[in-house]
């Protein structure tokens, strides 16, 4: 079956960028790429499922947030707002380019413990002093402004409703697609299956038609596929897909104002979700699963997140599931943080991976640095290299105390 846009077969047996990975990651590096002016070079995106019925980018929640704790993560989402809230005048003023909403309700984290307390009070002073909105609330003022919240074990909270809550992604997904291929960039249906390489350079990519195709850089987008993508060039990835569940589900007496995307310190979160709203969790254990494995374990809204919601917002006793989905995380077990970055012996193999939950809302910066990388050999628009490769080499994790 062959898929609109897409080609069964490439034009050339040789290309300047050869991107593994179609999604929202990878389109975002064709797009960025084929949009740089300094780039004059030919560029193929393969692609194994030109339906993305399995990716990670069609279970996404599109959210963005600048509450982390690393100002690295921080500056990577106010990139991402910058660029969702002005994507028209990114993809140069064309009229037919819808304007993209970010829905600021934001994210509000509780604290029921110190400890948790004391760390959303230094990461909020950080945000700050990066311009974000952040602001830290007592139990008393998250009541007076959300009223329909339970609180009697929550300390204080953090939120920041500037530049930080819902936007549609797959907006964002399906231009990056038009446009990158508008500038010359190719799609192709079809599955890599083996990498050669010499001393210090990958040579070319086999396909599992047979086909052999030589590139001058190869770039890793595979999502949860990253480890076995790099495995095919002798690299240990510590990527892994994980299973995370989301719910859609409507409430008997709806709130009266926007949910914001509340982290509950069970470790469930929720929010508004247009007319209805939304759940999700990791699941209690969380073992890596194979690439296809979407079992829904029903059992989990019944045991986990019903009464975590219910308990939270008692307005959540009555409610109706509408929907219901698992996705897979590319999770980063070493810290979950994005690697971005040439490999440190193959130089022309690029990293694009391990968002761990957090591809849709970086993927703006990651193809923005990705491309530069692809162009210049430098990150230009802000230093990623802390993201790089090395850390993965050394085993030292790159600390994020705010990972969902």
């Amino acid at each position: 079956m062959s898929y609109l846009g897409f080609a069964s077969e490439a034009q050339k047996k040789h290309y300047d960028v050869v991107i593994i990975g179609g999604a929202m990651v990878g389109s975002s590096v064709a797009w960025f790429t084929s949009d740089n002016p300094d780039f004059d070079g030919s560029i193929l995106v393969i692609e194994r499922d030109p339906s993305y019925e399995f990716t990670s980018t069609a279970h996404t929640n599109s959210c963005i947030r600048q509450q982390f704790s690393n100002e690295i993560n921080i500056k990577i989402s106010q990139f991402g707002a910058e660029f969702i809230k002005n994507f028209r005048s990114f993809m140069h003023d064309d009229p037919e380019v819808p304007e993209i909403t970010l829905q600021n309700f934001g994210y509000l984290y509780l604290a029921d413990n110190q400890q948790f307390a004391d760390i959303l009070i230094e990461n909020q002073k950080l945000q700050t002093s990066l311009g974000a909105g952040t602001r830290i609330m007592t139990a008393d003022e998250i009541a007076a402004e959300y009223p329909f919240y339970q609180l009697d074990d929550i300390i204080l909270g953090s939120i920041n409703t500037k530049d930080e809550g819902y936007f549609d992604g797959n907006s964002l997904f399906d231009w990056w697609k038009r446009k990158a291929r508008q500038n010359g960039v190719e799609y192709l249906q079809g599955e890599v299956v083996s990498i050669q390489t010499t001393a210090n350079r990958v040579d070319s990519v086999t396909l599992a038609s047979g086909d052999v195709i030589t590139a001058g850089k190869v770039v890793n987008a595979t999502g949860p596929r990253g480890a076995r993508t790099a495995a095919m060039a002798g690299i240990d990835l510590p990527i892994e897909p994980r299973r995370r569940y989301t719910f859609i589900f409507d409430a008997a007496e709806p709130l009266p104002r926007d949910l914001p995307l509340t982290i509950d310190p069970s470790g469930v979160h929720m929010r508004t979700d247009g007319q209805y709203y939304l759940c999700g969790c990791p699941p209690e254990v969380d073992p890596a699963v194979e690439f296809d494995d979407f079992y829904l374990d029903d059992s989990i809204w019944q045991d986990k997140l019903w009464p975590a919601i219910a308990n939270r917002v008692p307005a959540f006793e009555a409610v109706k599931v509408m929907n219901s989905w698992v996705g897979h995380y590319a999770f980063n077990t070493l810290d979950q943080n994005a690697i971005i970055g040439p490999h440190d012996e193959l130089d022309n193999f690029i990293f694009v991976n391990g968002f761990s939950g957090h591809g849709f809302q970086q993927s703006p910066a990651m193809g923005r640095g990705a491309s530069e990388l692809l162009t210049y050999g430098e990150f230009r628009s802000l230093d990623l290299s802390p993201l790089g490769f090395d850390r993965i080499r050394s085993m030292t994790p790159f600390v994020e105390k705010a990972v969902i």
